[in-house]
């Protein structure tokens, strides 16, 4: 005996809940432009092999 349910619903295990609230979360953040440029994070990541690291992008 099966059901004939829709995969959509079936409730996500909580962990999978969890990572699609943080992802969703993530991506308004993006969409409102709060979010670093890639070259800030790379200059930032090399500079940590250095006598000098440069601080955190924001």
């Amino acid at each position: 005996m099966g059901t004939d349910l829709p995969a959509t619903h079936v409730p996500l295990p909580p962990a999978q809940k969890q990572r699609r609230r943080l992802t969703l979360e993530a991506l308004a953040e993006v969409d409102e432009g709060n979010a670093v440029d890639h070259q800030s994070v790379q200059a930032w990541a090399d500079s940590l092999d250095g006598d000098r690291p440069v601080s955190l992008p924001r």
